[in-house]
């Protein structure tokens, strides 16, 4: 053991001094270890290697004794990770080995021991560790709704996170923001991110369509059940639209409800905006409607490699590869497109109706309210951010000014910048 201990220092000195792992689990390291328990010391060659970013590295080591039977490498479960790490093949008879290497970036390892080898590639046992707990994605089934939830939960949660969406409802595009909100509250916070009803990437409401009400109602519902028999406070999170929708629930469920943030809310008709105008003609009209969501459906019928190379090339340059997988499988489809579509002719029909958002109730719970608005953002235009100022001068807002879009969660910086913003916003809240 202690043989393996020392194997481990002079293996980890040599790690750091070669490489700078990136963070962004875009870096690939191809390598070898060579090296028999009875020398003193293992060599270290490295071979092809392709490192895109500068940062420590985070990595475990595992060893073993073996002096009797093969010992066959299958799944960890890692104190600090819930995820299994798969292993592939088997070690030798005997002598000291070891047997996994895992970062906190993806890594592709060829190991040889006592002349023995293992191989482990991509498609059969890559061994991922992304060096923090994941959200994972599950169907929901509501009063006969159906939607997707990502989820990622806390083992003793002090409060509970729900998150909105905006339209497009797809919470798959919200995943690096959950997953870094979850971080950065050190895992004290069970998230919910609540997908609107038929925006996924199966055909399972057969031709129905869902208004803004009835996403609405969908929530409350949900959260209902979420929640029941536990005394735990809830956080709402809206995005765009899920601002509105947000508001919506917590005036449903104020008992429950502690605090409210709205980031880059559209709440209500911006005058000046053409393609708002432009949008209020397609929705209104079904024909349409169904011509946009067929045009667009048919990409979805190309290979992937296709699809993904025309999202990221006309809309998402910008976009983490999160965000183009989450537009491929769940966007470029014709059901998911016809609920955008008609969702939102029910946003602008009730906003052309409205004198605005309910200042009355806003006021009232003005110390459980904040807004982040962006720079440049129609949806949530300024002068919306201005109303807000003068009709609930107590309110917490503030203007996202570092040149982030309204699609913040697209990429990678947006969704960390908004991240940090969101938890300074709750320790804020819950420390007074």
């Amino acid at each position: 053991m202690t043989l393996c201990k020392e194997w481990f220092q002079l293996l980890e000195d040599a790690i750091r001094h070669r490489y700078s792992l990136a963070q962004s689990h875009l870096a690939y390291l191809h390598f070898h270890l060579d090296f028999d328990s009875d020398i003193s010391e293992p060599p270290f060659h490295d071979h092809d290697h392709e490192i895109q970013a500068s940062s420590p590295p985070r990595y475990y080591m595992n060893y073993a004794l073996s002096s009797g039977p093969t010992i066959p490498i299958s799944y960890e479960q890692r104190p600090q990770s819930p995820e299994r790490i798969q292993r592939g093949g088997s070690l030798p008879k005997s002598g000291y080995h070891i047997l996994c290497i895992t970062f906190s970036t993806r890594v592709m390892s060829t190991l040889r021991y006592k002349g023995s080898h293992t191989h482990m590639d991509r498609k059969t046992s890559l061994i991922e560790e992304e060096g923090r707990k994941r959200a994972t994605l599950r169907l929901s089934n509501i009063s006969s709704f159906k939607a997707e939830l990502l989820e990622i939960h806390s083992e003793d949660p002090s409060l509970h996170i729900f998150l909105v969406p905006g339209n497009p409802g797809v919470v798959s595009f919200y995943k690096d923001f959950v997953e870094e909100v979850f971080e950065l509250l050190d895992g004290n916070a069970s998230i919910t991110a609540i997908g609107h009803t038929s925006h996924t990437g199966k055909y399972l409401d057969f031709g129905r369509l869902f208004s803004l009400q009835d996403q609405i109602n969908h929530k409350v519902d949900l959260i209902k059940q979420e929640v029941a028999n536990k005394e735990i406070p809830i956080i709402l999170v809206g995005h765009s639209i899920g601002s509105y929708i947000s508001l919506e629930i917590f005036k449903r469920l104020q008992q429950q409800v502690k605090y409210y943030i709205g980031l880059y809310p559209f709440m209500t008709m911006n005058e000046k905006s053409s393609r708002q105008s432009r949008l209020v003609k397609i929705t209104a009209s079904s024909i349409l409607r169904g011509a946009v969501s067929f045009s667009i459906a048919l990409l979805g019928l190309l290979p992937n490699s296709a699809s993904e190379l025309l999202v990221r090339n006309l809309i998402g340059q910008s976009w983490s590869t999160t965000a183009v997988e989450a537009a491929c499988t769940r966007l470029l489809r014709f059901h998911t497109m016809q609920n955008v579509l008609y969702m939102a002719m029910t946003e602008f029909q009730k906003f052309q109706l409205s004198e605005g958002p309910d200042w009355t109730f806003m006021r009232e719970k003005r110390k459980q309210i904040a807004y982040l608005f962006g720079d440049d953002d129609h949806w949530g235009p300024l002068t919306l951010y201005e109303q807000i100022c003068k009709q609930v001068p107590d309110v917490a807002i503030s203007i996202e000014r570092e040149g982030h879009t309204h699609s913040f969660s697209c990429t990678e910086a947006g969704s960390i910048w908004v991240a940090r913003h969101v938890v300074n916003l709750i320790r804020n809240q819950t420390s007074s």
